[in-house]
């Protein structure tokens, strides 16, 4: 059975993603234009014909319908058949949304099954969360009773009342009513926009530059460590004879040592998406690896694709599978930012060395 699966967690209640779900003015935001059928609303016409991973548009079906938890669709696309199931589960922080798109009859080649993945990753993970940013800001009370604009937003009423595991409840502060003003503008703020580009700077200084878990100083084990190897394999040996054998010798340093280059891909109102391309120039395949990223304080992962991960406070550690001799592979992830103007991580590094950035 071909079938698409995606998962994301949004920061959310499960209503208001159930919103952005089955109205039909919020679904054309962010995933298809729709309409529904004369007399039967319970059907509807997806306009996907000149989407990519589609043929034509989708005549599709409600078969079950529990707000806010459950929508599938049976849906028609020419000759093919899928089932489209949305499961929204309530989390601590918000909710996870799960989508599921089973091929039921007809076929997919391999290109079009990808392409229709990428599509649906895009528009849940993406454009999604862009959306449901926008409806939350519209529903926050920017004056108190004493008058005048807040000096604090209530993310907590957008959550549902959710607390963190901490039993902490999670406030966003603007520092005056200009900022508040500026984070109005950000929401608001559409995906098709390039996404921006981390600032090239000097290796001294440059922002994707983070310590070892073993010293505080950034580039300070870097700068020292090259030196002690050139200068341990220049030491006197008490024959010529020996030097070939130690000139030699000094071809153990890690010839084929990977890299990682980081690029933020995407950008929205209150987030933005990461990816990391690691590199293996060897002639071997590299098992192994680790790719850490330090996020921003008060940041959290949203979702991962094609790694795995664990996130310690700041921390995130990225692993995955053997890179191929003289190849690469690629994963991405969504981060949820306090800060919404930084659309980067603090740092990156791949087994201890500085990522480089694009």
């Amino acid at each position: 059975m071909i079938e698409i699966d995606i998962e994301v967690d949004l920061f959310h209640p499960p209503d208001m993603v159930w919103r952005a779900l089955t109205e039909h003015a919020l679904l054309a935001k962010w995933f298809a234009e729709s309409a529904p059928q004369a007399d039967q609303p319970d059907r509807l016409l997806l306009r996907t014909a000149e989407l990519p991973g589609f043929d034509a548009d989708v005549e599709a079906t409600v078969v079950e319908r529990q707000a806010p938890e459950r929508y599938v669709l049976d849906c028609r696309e020419g000759d093919r058949g899928t089932r489209l199931t949305c499961q929204i589960v309530p989390a601590g922080h918000g909710c996870r949304l799960s989508l599921r798109e089973v091929l039921v009859h007809g076929e997919w080649d391999t290109d079009q099954r990808a392409r229709r993945s990428e599509y649906h990753q895009q528009a849940v993970t993406v454009r999604l969360p862009a959306i449901l940013d926008w409806l939350a800001f519209q529903r926050v009370d920017l004056r108190r009773a004493e008058g005048g604009l807040t000096a604090e937003l209530p993310v907590v009423r957008l959550l549902g009342d959710v607390r963190t595991h901490a039993g902490r409840r999670r406030a966003g502060v603007i520092g005056g009513g200009m900022a508040c003003l500026a984070l109005a503008a950000g929401a608001a703020v559409w995906l098709t926009r390039p996404a921006p580009r981390l600032p090239e700077a000097t290796p001294q200084s440059a922002p994707l530059l983070v310590p070892t878990p073993t010293s505080r100083t950034p580039s300070a084990a870097p700068s020292q460590t090259a030196p002690t190897a050139a200068r341990s394999s220049d030491a006197p040996t008490p024959a010529p004879i020996h030097k070939p054998t130690r000139t030699s010798s000094a071809t153990r340093t890690p010839a084929a040592r990977l890299s990682a280059r980081y690029q933020t891909v995407a950008d929205r109102g209150f987030g933005y998406r990461g990816e990391v391309v690691v590199t293996n120039p060897g002639s071997t395949a590299k098992q192994g690896w680790a790719v850490v990223v330090t996020l921003g304080e008060g940041d959290a992962i949203n979702s991962v694709n094609w790694a795995e991960w664990r996130q310690d406070g700041r921390v995130v550690t990225f692993t995955g599978p053997a890179v191929p001799a003289e190849g690469s592979t690629t994963f991405r992830f969504d981060v949820r930012e306090r800060n919404p103007r930084v659309k980067a991580p603090e740092a990156c590094t791949i087994d201890g060395s500085p990522c480089s950035v694009e």
